[in-house]
């Protein structure tokens, strides 16, 4: 986003520059030639007044007049001639060698002064003017460019804090506490955020409560009903009696062990970290993370996905392990590497294979690839056995199913179809943020 403001204020403040400093450099540029001509054309006109002054005088005209004419500092870079009503051509001066202003005007008795100036002194200016210029426009974008800077560590840093405290409300671990950033857009998503949490933390204190409750209560009939049978079981004569009174306290004594584990579970602080992972985002980010240093290598890198709902396994944990398998492919295997999606046979977990068309795992060492310091490369041997710690604390399992070429499986649970959070939580209406109609 920084990137994003940062060009797009460059790009405005050169636009501004060059729809203002271009037409202003030409007009200025233009005002200073026509000044130039303005000037010869108003000292041709004086020659002419003079030569007619002379001519009506009596006097006779010739070159060394002409050079009385021209005052100092225009007769170094200025040439005039004088066609005379008789047809003599008079003339002084040098004709400048560059550019040039003419000026032709004709006299009262006839004659006609022509005055050629050099245009130099008026592209030196126009050039000055130019560097002035383009000067100022580069000044204007290095503004530009540092009031972009600014803006934009001050709209993206907010959106950076906002995105750890979503971070933070998504973990479950603790609510976001924010600090205005004075953007009152930004503001208004962190109150949301700290709205949506203050309502998870109460509903989950609320479903806390439910399950201590619920177990309470049943505890108490389970108690009598566990005592009845116990007294059943003690004045009944009946073998078959007996035995099946037996089954029933165990039975009893099964669920009241079960109440128990619920209420643990429901006043664990923490809760549980594995959560539902969209399979598709979670092998794009895999892709891209490791698609770089394949390609490097000139190793292909292939993602197949053939699962149909989310898998359930701590994010983290499940993205470390698979990153070990890709990176113990990219050292020591060869050829494609593929990174397989399935789901299980009986749809209640899927498979992660990653497998490529190296040598494999030699016979040795397979059946202790995953304890720790064995390793068939003298490395350290401890990436396998804690990825394998990692995926058996969310009840998954790490195997090598295939020796040669390698093919590690990774286990994990999957959402049921009817818990898929797209189906638990549906998405709602795009909200649109175009301007609001005015309602009359």
């Amino acid at each position: 986003m920084r990137k994003q403001i940062l060009l797009s204020t460059l790009g405005a403040v050169i636009v501004a520059v060059l729809l203002l400093g271009v037409p202003l450099c030409a007009f200025a540029v233009n005002q200073l030639w026509a000044a130039a001509h303005t000037d010869v054309d108003q000292s041709a006109k004086q020659y002419a007044l003079a030569y007619d002054r002379t001519a009506l005088a009596g006097k006779y005209v010739t070159d060394v007049t002409l050079a009385g004419w021209l005052w100092p500092g225009r007769g170094a870079d200025s040439r005039i001639e004088v066609t005379t009503g008789d047809g003599r051509l008079l003339a002084y001066g040098k004709a400048p060698e560059n550019a040039r202003i003419i000026s032709e005007v004709p006299t009262a008795t006839g004659a006609k002064v022509r005055l050629l100036a050099s245009s130099d002194s008026v592209q030196y200016r126009s050039a000055v003017f130019i560097m002035v210029a383009l000067t100022g426009v580069a000044a204007a974008v290095l503004v530009g460019a540092f009031i972009a800077f600014r803006s934009s560590r001050r709209i993206s840093a907010p959106l950076i804090y906002l995105s750890a405290q979503a971070q933070q409300l998504g973990s479950g671990g603790v609510r976001p506490r924010v600090n205005p950033s004075g953007i009152e857009e930004i503001d208004l998503v962190q109150d949301e955020l700290v709205r949506a949490s203050e309502n998870l933390a109460g509903r989950l204190a609320a479903e806390r409560q439910f399950a201590s409750d619920v177990s309470h209560q049943l505890r108490t009939p389970l108690t009598a009903l566990s005592m009845r049978v116990e007294e059943i079981q003690m004045i009944s004569s009946e073998d078959e009696v007996r035995n099946e009174a037996g089954e029933a306290l165990n039975q009893i004594e099964r669920l009241a062990g079960v109440v128990e584990d619920l209420k643990r579970n429901s006043q664990h602080a923490g809760g549980g970290t594995t959560q539902a992972i969209n399979v598709d985002e979670f092998l794009v980010h895999q892709q891209s993370e490791w698609e770089g240093p394949f390609k490097v290598a000139d190793r292909p890198l292939v993602f197949r996905n053939e699962t149909d709902r989310p898998a359930l396994a701590t994010p983290g944990s499940l993205g470390q392990v698979i990153a070990t398998l890709l990176e113990n492919s990219l050292k020591y295997g060869a050829g494609t590497t593929t990174v397989r999606a399935k789901m299980a046979g009986n749809k209640k977990g899927m498979f992660f294979e990653v497998s490529d068309e190296g040598e494999g795992v030699d016979d040795e060492i397979a059946p202790d690839i995953f304890k720790k310091g064995v390793s068939g490369h003298g490395s350290t041997g401890i990436g396998l056995a804690l990825a394998k710690q990692l995926i058996e604390a969310d009840g998954g399992k790490l195997e090598l199913t295939v020796r040669r070429p390698p093919t590690f499986q990774v286990f994990v649970a999957t959402v049921p179809a009817s818990l898929d959070p797209n189906r638990v939580i549906p998405q709602g209406a795009i909200i649109s943020v175009s301007r609001p109609k005015r309602r009359f």
